[in-house]
């Protein structure tokens, strides 16, 4: 028996609002070697990391009221802490270095 397969106009807005690509029905998961690749390409890595069972509860919970998953958002917070971090760790190395560049000139004079 052959069943009519109702055919849905694949638009932008058919896509957005969720008329194509939410059906379970054809979903699969991807190759390893797909997985791979495409975090690869998006500069990804999968890490282990142990936290405590609240901080993680606090995160679905602030990720539920921003509509977001948890682990993305942990990953958006760690990516804006990285560069207020470095400038820190710079300016520390910044200053140990004109402190020795003061030093070596001291002992020059001296010498």
């Amino acid at each position: 028996m052959n069943k009519a397969v109702k055919r849905i106009e694949s638009t932008d807005a058919a896509w957005e609002d969720g008329t194509l690509g939410c059906s379970m029905e054809h979903a699969a998961v991807a190759p390893a070697d797909m997985e791979r690749a495409i975090e690869e390409s998006l500069g990804m890595q999968s890490i282990s990391i142990r936290l405590p069972k609240n901080l993680i509860e606090a995160y679905k919970l602030i990720a539920a009221h921003h509509g977001v998953g948890y682990q993305p958002l942990m990953r958006d917070i760690l990516q804006r802490f990285a560069p207020e971090g470095l400038r820190e760790v710079m300016s520390h190395h910044t200053n140990k270095a004109e402190e020795v560049d003061h030093r070596l000139e001291e002992w020059r004079k001296a010498a």
